[in-house]
């Protein structure tokens, strides 16, 4: 478009509105703009193509400085996810994997039959402290008679229940974990990262088929008999150390499980 014979530049999409950061959230600030930024472009929020807002611009959405953005979008330049273009700006390429090791732990796994990846809510069903099984305690190699804490969730795409999670994390690394299911975070790995310093940096899965048990097909709304995908795993943090155990059944009857880790 031009006016008065100068070109002008196309009105950017109207993008993601992002909430103000706090010094409060534990995890390194930098991380936290990566995350979220990350978050907008998976979700297509800014699609490939779309050059982001500036780094000033950005700094005042977060709530930051402007180093902890440039730093931020240097990460996810190197990843792949951004580039820096002269005389244009930061772009979005449309060349990251659908799981980075980091996005790995943020995206619910199922996508849809199309390829796209699926965004999920969890309800969690329970939570609580027990004493550690025989094969919790070896699993998260605890000491016998540790105490662990217990997650049941579901999780539900397009208001359906799709999947649920039993996971079972070491008391002793996660103190004062919340113990009401309504302030259980969503994103449980990135609770572990910003409370507690637990980055998770592996994941040993070993996935089955078994047929759906009452208790899945109760919650999981499904007439019996029903195949169901069974994924049991065992995250591990930075030192190496097991510091979650988790087993996941999901219904893949209108979706398919990706994993793609680069």
């Amino acid at each position: 478009m031009r006016v008065n014979g100068k070109a002008q530049k196309a009105a950017a999409p109207p993008g993601p509105v992002f909430a103000r950061l706090s010094e409060a959230t534990g995890a390194p600030l930098h991380e936290a703009v990566k995350r979220r930024v990350s978050e907008a472009i998976l979700l297509g929020e800014w699609p490939p193509g779309t050059v982001l807002p500036s780094e000033v611009a950005l700094a005042a959405m977060f709530g930051v400085a402007v180093g902890t953005v440039r730093r931020a979008l240097g990460d996810l330049t190197a990843e792949g996810m951004l580039s820096r273009r002269r005389k244009t700006g930061t772009v979005v390429t449309g060349r990251t994997p659908h799981h980075s090791l980091r996005h790995f732990f943020q995206y619910f796994r199922l996508h849809d039959r199309d390829g796209g990846l699926v965004r999920s809510t969890a309800k969690v069903l329970s939570v609580g402290v027990a004493r550690a099984n025989r094969q919790e305690s070896s699993s998260l190699q605890l000491a016998p008679g540790a105490e662990v804490v217990h997650v049941h969730r579901l999780r539900i795409v397009g208001g359906k229940p799709v999947m649920r999670d039993r996971l079972v994390l070491p008391a002793a690394a996660v103190p004062d974990f919340p113990t009401v299911p309504a302030r259980v975070p969503e994103l449980l790995y990135l609770h572990l990262i910003e409370r507690y310093g637990l980055r998770v940096s592996a994941v040993r899965e070993q996935i089955t088929a078994a047929l759906a048990d009452a208790e899945d097909l109760r919650l999981l709304k499904l007439k019996s008999p029903a195949p169901l995908l069974v994924i049991d795993e065992v995250a591990f943090d930075q030192s190496g150390a097991p510091v979650l155990l988790g087993s996941h059944r999901a219904t893949t009857a209108g979706h398919c499980y990706v994993n793609e880790v680069r």
